[in-house]
């Protein structure tokens, strides 16, 4: 009986662990669908080129893995390259005598 009750527990609870979940859009994450509301608003020849193309990518970017937050830190980091300071020049701490 007491398995039973842990169940329903469980089950209660259930919402919760899904409230984190990425909002969908015909099976993409739906920030990757915002080409279509420009298209919505300027539908020409060239924001429909636009828009398929931006869903190709965020799709294919999902197949490799990849979140729409994730592909963008990934551009990110890609652009800047592989040597990054953590701070710049003029802010770093120098190191001081007191002797």
């Amino acid at each position: 009986m007491g398995q039973i009750e842990d169940n329903i527990e469980e089950q209660a609870n259930w919402h919760w662990r899904n409230s984190m979940r990425p909002a969908r859009f015909f099976g993409m994450d739906a920030r990757g669908a915002l080409p279509f509301l420009f298209l919505l608003v300027y539908f020409r020849p060239i924001t429909i080129f636009l828009t398929i193309v931006s869903t190709v990518l965020f799709i294919a970017l999902e197949k490799r893995g990849l979140t729409f937050p994730s592909a963008l830190r990934n551009f990110r980091s890609w652009l800047v390259g592989p040597k990054r300071p953590a701070w710049i020049s003029g802010r770093r701490r120098r190191f001081v005598d007191y002797g």
